[in-house]
């Protein structure tokens, strides 16, 4: 008996063993579950907030026509766009326990007023940033910087803006576009403004500069009023990128979305305004 009751109980010692070490899925929960300030836990090395979308995820939130998102990092905290208004921005981000006194970097992806529209009113609750602005084409930004008193970068060629965050570097003829890449353990994580350069070369240029293969593919994919051929012949080649999982928001539009859908399964993930993934 007494030899039973041993073994039961190293086997129960096992068992509380591997659940303590089993790590929690950050990235599943929603944003009022994860927390904004409940943050960077030994196994989070990046939380991603939509704080602006043309889709709703927190209804509590305002949906607006822009795209803009939080990237809180262990060291740094980046506002990719900023929306098409400072109301809904900054309205958004205090609803999300953001304060934007908390954002040390701003990238604007280019500058089109749904992706810029909220920098004003962002700069005047913190000017103390560095802005990563897309090459000669954002000269309006230039000067709300200079005027709030903060420093700017002007983005040509891909760049290290900190450490493991890279630009792509301006990419596209007619449009001046820049997207983000984060290296992580997971591998490249992506993220698109309206990726009007097209997913695939925003893709082979993320590819180079990261050296890695893509976890995640999210943002703008610039693919509304696409025929439903289009959309797929595109889904196929961003699989044969290797691409892990994908979050279509933004200008992707509903028959883009329902298509990676199809797609990607369990590794589509949807998004929208108030949406936190964490990795």
């Amino acid at each position: 008996m007494d030899m039973v009751w041993k073994k039961a109980t190293q086997f129960l010692g096992i068992v509380l063993l591997l659940a303590a070490c089993s790590p929690i899925e950050k990235s599943k929960m929603g944003a009022n579950e994860a927390g904004w300030h409940d943050r960077m836990e030994a196994n989070v090395s990046v939380r991603i907030a939509i704080v602006g979308d043309n889709k709703t995820y927190d209804p509590r939130l305002k949906v607006g026509v822009g795209f803009s998102s939080v990237v809180n990092l262990s060291r740094k905290t980046i506002l990719f766009d900023t929306g098409a208004d400072g109301p809904t921005l900054l309205g958004n981000m205090a609803k999300m326990g953001i304060d934007p006194k908390e954002i040390d970097l701003v990238v604007l992806s280019h500058n089109h007023p749904d992706h810029v529209g909220g920098l004003p009113g962002f700069l005047e609750r913190n000017a103390g940033v560095t802005l990563y602005l897309p090459g000669s084409s954002a000269k309006k930004s230039e000067e709300r910087a200079r005027g709030a008193g903060a420093k700017w970068v002007e983005v040509t060629g891909a760049r290290e803006i900190t450490e493991n965050v890279f630009t792509t570097g301006i990419l596209g003829k007619e449009i001046n576009e820049q997207a983000l890449v984060l290296k992580t353990s997971y591998g490249l994580v992506v993220m698109t403004g309206c990726a009007h350069p097209g997913l695939i070369t925003i893709l082979r240029r993320a590819k180079e500069i990261g050296r890695d293969e893509v976890y995640l593919l999210m943002g703008g994919f610039h693919l509304e009023g696409q025929s439903a051929a289009s959309i797929e012949s595109i889904i196929r080649r961003v699989k044969e990128f290797g691409v892990k999982k994908v979050a279509p928001c933004h200008c992707s539009g509903d028959l883009a979305r329902g298509l990676f859908r199809q797609h990607y399964g369990e590794d589509f993930i949807d998004v929208g305004v108030g949406k936190i993934i964490s990795l």
